[in-house]
């Protein structure tokens, strides 16, 4: 059961550098909770793959610091939405 775990970490942390995925896309693509997502990729992928760790952190990083402005265009579409019905 442990291997299938580290296998998992691997597998979501290539996954989230080749697309640059945030966290929820990449919990919804492989059907598990964010929080799944988040504990594989930013704590045991760290011990199974560091180099890989510390690709995903960057962009994990980078997802943080633009999620304001996300949140703020899907509120932007959701009304915009709205208003044409």
């Amino acid at each position: 059961m442990k291997g299938i775990v580290e296998e998992r970490a691997v597998e979501l942390g290539r996954y989230i550098i080749e697309r640059k995925s945030t966290v929820r896309s990449t919990a919804q693509k492989f059907g598990v909770s964010k929080s799944t997502v988040h504990k594989d990729v930013s704590e045991r992928l760290k011990y199974v793959n560091p180099q890989l760790y510390s690709q995903v952190k960057k962009i994990l990083e980078i997802n943080k610091s633009e999620r304001h402005i996300r949140g703020g265009m899907a509120t932007k579409r959701k009304y915009k939405s709205m208003h044409k019905a």
